[in-house]
């Protein structure tokens, strides 16, 4: 199914506070796709009401047939509960999934538990049809420990299972280990490649000069042993610092948009390159994004996609 798409979606949460920490949409200007508005005044389209009673980092992914679409994001609220060594050694292990036919109707969000009990958080998922497999890759960040006692030290690497429902998955297994804290893996597909982004998150250093930035790296399947490295420090030129990559394709053109969450700052900062496997990016200059825009997710939509959409939380 390819229909034609005429304006975008952007699905995300917004900083620590009562409302935050939920799922908020906001709708394209038309057919732009660098200036966004909120939908439904600024606040929350949906809430979490179980596990963390908090979600962050929601990401959206089509079915193949195009009938559908899946919402997973991380189970977590840090509003009042700020305790980031508890977080990430006792944190939970389960993922916050919707599914809607219409992005208007979600139904009743479900706790699906897909990480280890080895690991102690669930960071930061997100899922990629992959047709090799016939199954959606759901990858997310964990902290790995010796045991389920979560006891010693440890870091995050990028942690992946398969599934065909969004109910049941694979036994989960690493997909990215740097010997070193990674997170906020995304993935796009272009051309026969994937191009996958992740987060550095080590302190910056002399061991680590380009630390809390970006960096990219391709392959020719999801299951690739070997991704070969594209980019580093991608955007340090025009933010201090980033994480939480997005990345999507213009409904017009050969060009694509990665969005940058400068996260002590200004959040979200978009970058645009005509040709993704260069790994070059060029800060966007004209662009209005919605107050405090934190990690999330823009899916190109349908016009009545679109239409519904706006006629729901307008």
């Amino acid at each position: 199914m390819n229909p034609s798409f005429t304006g975008y979606l952007y699905v995300h949460f917004k900083r620590e506070s009562v409302d935050g920490e939920q799922i908020h949409f906001a709708l394209s200007d038309g057919d732009d796709p660098l200036r966004f508005e909120d939908l439904n005044g600024g606040k929350p389209v949906l809430y979490s009401t179980i596990g963390e009673r908090g979600v962050r980092d929601p990401h959206l992914v089509r079915s193949p047939e195009g009938d559908r679409c899946f919402l997973v994001a991380t189970d977590l609220r840090v509003h009042a509960n700020g305790d980031w060594e508890e977080i990430q050694r006792r944190g939970s292990r389960s993922i916050m999934v919707w599914e809607s036919t219409d992005l208007v109707d979600w139904g009743e969000g479900r706790l699906v538990e897909v990480a280890p009990p080895e690991a102690g958080n669930t960071w930061a998922p997100e899922a990629i049809w992959d047709p090799d497999q016939g199954a959606y890759l759901v990858h997310w960040s964990s902290k790995l420990y010796r045991d389920a006692r979560h006891e010693g030290e440890s870091y995050n690497r990028i942690m992946c299972a398969t599934t065909r429902d969004f109910r049941e998955f694979s036994q989960p297994r690493v997909w990215v280990d740097r010997g070193w804290n990674t997170i906020d893996a995304t993935v796009i597909d272009h051309d026969g490649a994937y191009y996958r982004f992740l987060k550095d998150e080590r302190g910056r250093s002399s061991e680590a000069p380009q630390g809390k930035s970006i960096f990219s790296e391709t392959a020719a399947s999801l299951t690739a042993a070997d991704w070969r490295p594209l980019a580093e420090g991608i955007g340090l030129d025009s933010v201090s610092q980033g994480e939480g990559p997005l990345v999507y394709k213009s409904n017009t053109e050969q060009r694509w948009f990665l969005w940058i969450d400068e996260f002590t700052e200004r959040r979200y900062v978009p970058f645009e390159t005509t040709d993704l496997a260069s790994g070059r990016w060029t800060r966007c200059e004209d662009y209005r994004l919605p107050k405090d825009p934190c990690h999330g997710v823009v899916l190109p939509v349908t016009s009545e996609e679109y239409a519904r959409l706006s006629a729901a939380w307008d």
